[in-house]
């Protein structure tokens, strides 16, 4: 699924974590929006730009989580890890009979971890 924004990503259920790899807040500021309740947003960039947190943020209990200290190589050969399958999933498992109920349960934030469609 490919989501334009952060009220977007909340109309599909929310993420979980958002890795926000671009040194621009402003995006940053927009995606924080697509946060389920307890979502950590990480900020892997530096921005001059002020990171706009607002109320509904904040009673969505989100994390913002800075990770300034390595450069960018630990990055790519942290996503490295996840294009080689070298990184678990957990995931809840519907089949497509249950789509309505796995889409009831992503938009009310009722899904644990990653909830995918087996469709085979």
């Amino acid at each position: 699924m490919v989501v334009t924004n952060g009220d977007a990503l909340k109309r599909a259920g929310g993420a979980d974590v958002i890795l926000v790899t671009s040194n621009s807040y402003n995006a940053a500021t927009e995606v924080l929006k697509g946060l389920r309740p307890d979502g950590r947003l990480v900020l892997m960039g530096v921005s001059a730009e002020p990171l706009v947190v607002t109320s509904e943020i904040i009673g969505n209990r989100s994390r913002i989580i800075s990770s300034q200290q390595n450069g960018p190589e630990y990055l790519y050969e942290a996503l490295d890890y996840v294009t080689q399958g070298k990184v678990k999933i957990i995931a809840e498992t519907y089949t497509l009979d249950d789509i309505a109920w796995a889409y009831e349960n992503v938009a009310t934030g009722n899904v644990r971890f990653r909830a995918v469609i087996k469709t085979v």
